[in-house]
C-alpha cells in the first residue's frame, strides 16, 4: 500500500504531480478495496474530541479546592470529638456545593452537544470511475472530491481543477470575502495559508463556481485538525479559583495559629484542657466559613440561569465570575464585530450619491438622498443599474422565514429573511435589487440568459448577455477603473449622453471616496444589440458600453456592536479587535464601532511577527487592531496582555479562533456561525451570535463577583468576632462566654442563609461605571481588611458587653452557675441578631443602607427573619433551650441583649460615613 507523504507542502507541487504521489487519478479516483484500506491507515475523517469526564469524575473534581478540602478536615476533626452532628451537616453541605457543580457542568455540555452541528455529513466523490455521495467521514487522501457552490469542504484538498471557483476561509483565515483559486497555480513553499490559492481547506465553503480536488489530508493532519491539536492542554485555573484557594489557606493557617494560641491561653489560666480543645475545635470549625463553597456555587449557578435567558451557555460555573474581572476583549471581526452578510450600502448613479438602508440579508430597506427616502422603483438611473446588477449575476437569495403568514397579512409587507447562495458580493447586490422591487427570477424570465463572458482577474470584468422582447442586452459588472476603460457614454436617468472626461474624473472620484470608506466598489453597465455579432467575444461584445453606476458593499458592523463597545469603554474594559482580514477594511470598521481611535495604531500580521515578546508587550497597549493574522499570532496577542496582568476575554467562531480562545482566561465562541471547534475551546457559548451578550455577561460576573465578596467578607468579620470574643473573654479572666455547641450554631444560623441573600444582592446602580478590579484583586477586596477586622472587634466587644451584663456588669460579677447561664443566653443572643443585622451593612460598601433600600433585597429580610426565629426557638422553647444549655431571657436582659445588637446597625452606617471621605474608590 502507498505510504503518503507526512508535512507535504501540496500548495508547493503541481497538481498532475500531486495526483501521482497521492496514487490516485481524476478520473477513477481510488478503488473500494484501496479506499478502505486507506482509512485503515489513516483513521476516520473527523477531529479528535477530548475524552469526556464522567459524571463520577465531575463529582470528585469538585473537592479540589482548598476551601472544601478543609470543610473535610473539619468534619474529620468534628467526629473525632464527638461532634457527630455537626461533621455531618459540614459533610452535606460538601456535597451538595459538589452535586450542584456536576449538574450544572452536565447542563452545559448537554446544551453544546445541541448546538453541535456535522460541517460536512456528505461528500461527492468518484471511487472506482463512478460518481458516489459518501459520509464525509470515510474519505482518505487520494480521494477525487467534486465541489460546487454551497458545497461545505469536507477535508484539506489539492484543486486539479477549478472553474470561477471562490472559497469562503472565513471560519479559518478570517479572510471576510472569498478567495478566488486556481488550480493551475503553484505556490511557495512558506505561502501562509490564506494565500495557497490551490488548496482548499476542511470547514470551507464554496461561494462560487465549481472544482475537483485531491484529498491530501483528513482528519487531525488537515490544517483544522492541527488547530484543534494546540487545544489538548491542560485549563488554566481561573482568577476565582486561585482567589479563594489562597484565602482559604489564609483562613485556614490563621485559624490554626489562633485556636492554638486561644487553647493555650485557656489551659494556662486553668481552664480544663478538654474543654479549651473543644473550645478551640469549635473556633477553628467556625474561622472556616463552611457554608462559602456553596454559597459560591449557588450564586455561580444563579447567575449562569441569568444568563442562559440572555443568550449566554456557560461551561464551567467559574467562568462567570471570570468575566467579571476581564479587563481586555480581544474579539474577532467577521461574523463577531460584523454581521458575516456583505451589504450594499451606498450606490452611484451619475450626478448623485445615495445610501442603501437595511443591512444584511434582509429584502427591507430604503434609498435615501440627501436625508430623505425616496422610491427607488420609480427613478429610472436606480432601476436600470439595478436590474442590469441583478441581471449580470450567478448568486440567488431564497426566504427561509416569511413571519406575516401566519397571520395571513399581505406577502409585500411580510419581513422576509434571505439565505444567500453564491459569492456574497453578488448576492448583496441581488438584495439590494429586492428592496427596490426587483425580483431575479421574474427578470429571468422577462431577461432570459443566452451567453456568458466569465469573470476573468486579467481584465477584472464579468457579461452576461439576454434575450429581451425586441433585442439583446449585455449586462457587464467589474472594478470601476477597467470597466470604464470599455464605455463610451453614460445614462443619466432621462437620455443617453457621451462620456465625457469631465464625467470621467468624477466617477473616478466617487469611487476613491466609496474606497476610502472601506466599501467594495463595482461598476456597472449595458449595451443593446439589435443583432448580435457572429462571434460573441470579449472584444465584440465589451466596448462602447453605456455606464449607469457605482455599487459600494461592505461586510457592515453588527447595530449592537457599536452600544456593546461603547459600554466597554464606559465600564474600563479595552476591546481589540483580531482579525484575519485586510488592515484597511479592519481600520474601517473598528472606527465604525469604536475601537479604533486617533491616537491608537493598527498592526499586520507581518509585523507582530517581526515583534519580539518583549517588544509586542511594549505596544500592546497601543494597538487596537490586528490584521492579516495566523491563528499563532492571536495566541501570543492574548499572552502578551496576560503577562501584563490583564484578565482577557477572547470572542471568535472560526476554527482559527480556537487556540486563542482556550488560552484566554474566558473564551466566548459563536453559537450559530461558530465551528464545533471553537465551541469545544470556549468557555462561554453565545447563542444568538451577538457581540453585545458578552458585555451583558461581563456586567453579570461583574455582580456575581460583588455578590461573592459581600458575602466572604460578612463571614470573615463575623468570624474574627467569635475568635476575639473568646479569646479577649479569656485573656481577662472571664469565663467562656459561648460554649462549643453555641459556636457551632452560631455559625450556621448565621453563616448560611444571610451569606446566601447577600450572594444575589440587585447589582449596584454604578457597577459598570467602576474600573475592571483585574486579576490581582482578593476576593476579600483592597484595603478592606482593616474594616472587617474593626468590624469583627466591634461585634466581640458587643457580645462581650452582653456577657458582662448577664454577670452582673458594671456591679459585682455573678459567677454562679444559673447567672452564667444567663449571660450565655444573652452573649449569644446579642451575637446571632448582632451578625444578622450586620449583614445589611453590607449590602453596600460605601453607600448608606438607608440609600440602597432596607427591603431592596427581600431575601435578605427573609433570611433575617428565618434566622432570627430559630434563634429566638432555641432560646425559648423548652426542649431545645434545655440541650443548649440556655435559659429564658426576658426582660431588661432582653432589651439589653437586642438593643446592643442594634448598635452594628450605627456602626456600619458610621464606618461608610468614614470611608466616603477617601476619594478614590477601587474598582469593582
Amino acid at each position: 500500500m502507498l505510504t503518503l507523504p507526512t508535512a507535504r507542502p501540496w500548495h508547493a507541487v503541481a497538481h498532475g504531480e500531486a495526483l501521482v504521489e497521492l496514487g490516485t487519478s481524476r478520473r477513477t479516483g481510488l478503488t473500494d478495496e484501496e479506499a478502505q484500506a486507506r482509512l485503515k491507515e489513516h483513521g476516520p475523517n473527523k477531529l479528535a474530541e477530548p475524552e469526556r469526564r464522567t459524571a463520577i469524575q465531575q463529582f470528585f473534581d469538585q473537592f479540589k479546592e482548598f476551601l472544601v478540602i478543609l470543610l473535610l478536615i473539619s468534619a474529620g476533626v468534628s467526629a473525632a470529638v464527638g461532634e457527630f452532628e455537626d461533621a455531618l451537616v459540614i459533610l452535606a453541605i460538601a456535597i451538595v456545593n459538589a452535586v450542584i457543580g456536576v449538574i450544572q457542568e452536565q447542563r452545559a455540555e448537554n446544551a453544546l452537544d445541541a448546538l453541535k452541528k456535522m460541517a460536512s455529513p456528505k461528500a461527492r466523490i468518484i471511487r472506482s470511475g463512478e460518481p458516489k455521495v459518501v459520509d464525509a467521514s470515510t474519505l482518505v487522501p487520494g480521494d477525487i472530491i467534486l465541489i460546487e457552490a454551497g458545497d461545505s469542504i469536507p477535508a484539506d484538498a489539492r484543486l486539479i481543477e477549478s472553474g470561477m471557483l471562490k472559497v469562503d476561509e472565513s471560519s479559518l483565515t478570517g479572510e471576510s470575502e472569498p478567495v478566488e483559486l486556481s488550480a493551475s497555480a503553484v505556490m511557495a513553499k512558506d505561502a501562509p495559508l490564506g494565500d495557497r490559492v490551490n488548496m482548499v481547506y476542511m470547514g470551507s465553503s464554496v461561494s462560487y463556481g465549481r472544482g475537483v480536488a485531491a484529498v491530501v489530508g483528513t482528519g487531525m493532519s488537515t490544517e483544522m485538525g492541527k488547530i484543534a491539536a494546540l487545544l489538548q492542554e491542560e485549563d488554566e485555573t481561573t482568577p476565582l479559583q486561585a482567589r479563594l484557594d489562597v484565602l482559604g489557606k489564609k483562613l485556614g493557617l490563621a485559624a490554626v495559629v489562633l485556636c492554638i494560641a486561644i487553647f493555650v491561653a485557656g489551659v494556662l489560666r486553668g481552664e480544663s484542657a478538654f474543654d479549651m480543645f473543644l473550645t478551640a475545635v469549635s473556633l477553628a470549625v467556625a474561622a472556616i466559613p463552611e457554608g462559602l463553597p456553596a454559597i459560591v456555587t449557588i450564586v455561580l449557578a444563579i447567575g449562569v440561569q441569568r444568563m442562559a435567558a440572555r443568550n449566554a451557555i456557560i461551561r464551567h460555573l467559574p467562568a462567570v465570575e471570570t468575566l467579571g474581572s476581564a479587563d481586555v476583549i480581544c474579539s474577532d471581526k467577521t461574523g463577531t464585530l460584523t454581521t458575516n452578510q456583505m451589504t450594499v450600502t451606498r450606490i452611484y448613479v451619475p450626478g448623485r450619491v445615495l445610501e442603501v438602508s437595511g443591512e444584511g440579508y434582509s429584502s427591507h430597506g430604503a434609498f435615501i438622498e440627501s436625508g430623505k427616502e425616496i422610491d427607488a422603483s420609480l427613478d429610472p438611473s436606480i432601476m436600470r443599474m439595478l436590474v442590469t446588477g441583478v441581471l449580470c449575476n450567478d448568486a440567488r437569495v431564497r426566504s427561509v422565514e416569511i413571519e406575516a403568514l401566519a397571520a395571513q397579512e399581505s406577502f409585500d409587507d411580510a419581513p422576509v429573511r434571505l439565505e444567500m447562495i453564491g459569492d456574497p458580493t453578488e448576492g448583496s447586490i441581488v438584495v439590494a435589487g429586492l428592496k427596490a422591487g426587483v425580483d431575479r427570477v421574474n427578470l429571468a424570465q422577462w431577461a432570459p440568459r443566452i451567453e456568458e463572458l466569465p469573470f476573468e482577474s486579467e481584465r477584472k470584468r464579468m457579461t452576461t448577455i439576454h434575450r429581451l422582447p425586441e433585442a439583446y442586452l449585455s449586462c457587464t459588472k467589474g472594478a470601476p477603473d477597467e470597466l470604464l476603460r470599455v464605455c463610451n457614454s453614460v445614462y443619466d436617468g432621462t437620455r443617453i449622453l457621451p462620456l465625457t472626461e469631465a464625467m470621467r474624473g468624477e466617477i473616478l472620484r466617487v469611487n476613491q471616496e466609496m474606497a476610502a470608506s472601506a466599501l467594495r466598489v463595482l461598476a456597472v453597465a449595458q449595451r443593446e444589440f439589435d443583432e448580435l455579432p457572429a462571434e460573441i467575444s470579449v472584444d465584440a461584445i465589451e466596448r462602447d458600453l453605456v455606464f449607469l453606476g457605482l455599487v459600494g458593499m461592505k461586510d457592515p458592523p453588527r447595530a449592537e456592536a457599536k452600544d456593546a463597545v461603547r459600554e466597554c469603554l464606559s465600564a474600563g474594559i479595552t476591546p481589540v479587535m483580531i482579525t484575519g482580514d485586510h488592515k484597511e477594511t479592519a481600520m474601517a470598521v473598528a472606527r465604525d464601532v469604536g475601537i479604533m481611535t486617533p491616537d491608537k495604531i493598527a498592526a499586520t500580521g507581518a509585523e507582530l511577527s517581526q515583534m519580539s515578546d518583549s517588544q509586542l508587550d511594549d505596544a500592546v497597549d497601543q494597538i487596537r487592531v490586528y490584521a492579516r493574522v495566523a491563528p499563532e499570532h492571536k495566541v501570543r496577542i492574548v499572552d502578551a496582555w496576560k503577562r501584563k496582568g490583564h484578565i482577557v476575554a477572547m470572542t471568535g467562531d472560526g476554527v482559527n479562533d480556537a487556540p486563542a480562545l482556550k488560552r484566554a482566561d474566558i473564551g466566548a465562541a459563536m453559537g450559530i456561525t461558530g465551528t464545533d471547534v471553537a465551541k469545544s475551546a470556549a468557555d462561554m457559548i453565545l447563542t444568538d451570535d451577538n457581540f453585545a451578550t458578552i458585555v451583558t455577561a461581563v456586567r453579570e460576573g461583574r455582580v456575581v463577583f460583588d455578590n461573592i465578596r459581600k458575602a466572604v467578607q460578612y463571614l470573615v468579620s463575623c468570624n474574627i468576632g467569635e475568635i476575639a470574643l473568646i479569646f479577649v473573654a479569656i485573656m481577662l479572666g472571664l469565663p467562656r462566654p459561648l460554649l462549643p455547641i453555641h459556636i457551632l450554631w452560631l455559625n450556621l444560623v448565621t453563616d448560611g442563609l444571610p451569606a446566601l441573600a447577600l450572594g444575589v444582592d440587585p447589582p449596584a446602580p454604578d457597577l459598570m461605571r467602576r474600573r475592571p478590579r483585574g486579576g490581582n484583586n482578593d476576593v476579600v477586596g483592597q484595603g478592606a481588611l482593616a474594616r472587617l477586622i474593626f468590624y469583627g472587634l466591634f461585634v466581640a466587644l458587643l457580645g462581650l458587653l452582653s456577657f458582662a451584663i448577664g454577670l452582673g456588669w458594671p456591679g459585682e460579677l455573678d459567677m454562679s452557675a444559673g447567672n452564667l447561664m444567663q449571660a450565655r443566653t444573652m452573649c449569644l443572643l446579642t451575637m446571632s441578631f448582632c451578625q444578622l443585622i450586620h449583614a445589611f451593612n453590607f449590602r453596600s460598601e460605601l453607600d448608606s443602607l438607608f440609600r440602597v433600600g432596607m427591603f431592596a433585597n427581600g431575601r435578605l429580610v427573609m433570611a433575617f427573619l428565618v434566622s432570627g426565629m430559630l434563634q429566638l426557638a432555641v432560646v425559648y422553647i423548652e426542649p431545645i433551650r434545655g440541650f443548649f444549655d440556655l435559659v429564658d431571657v426576658h426582660g431588661r436582659r432582653l432589651v439589653d441583649s437586642m438593643a446592643l445588637a442594634l448598635l452594628m446597625l450605627a456602626v456600619g452606617e458610621l464606618t461608610k460615613l468614614v470611608s466616603r471621605a477617601v476619594p478614590d474608590r477601587k474598582g469593582c
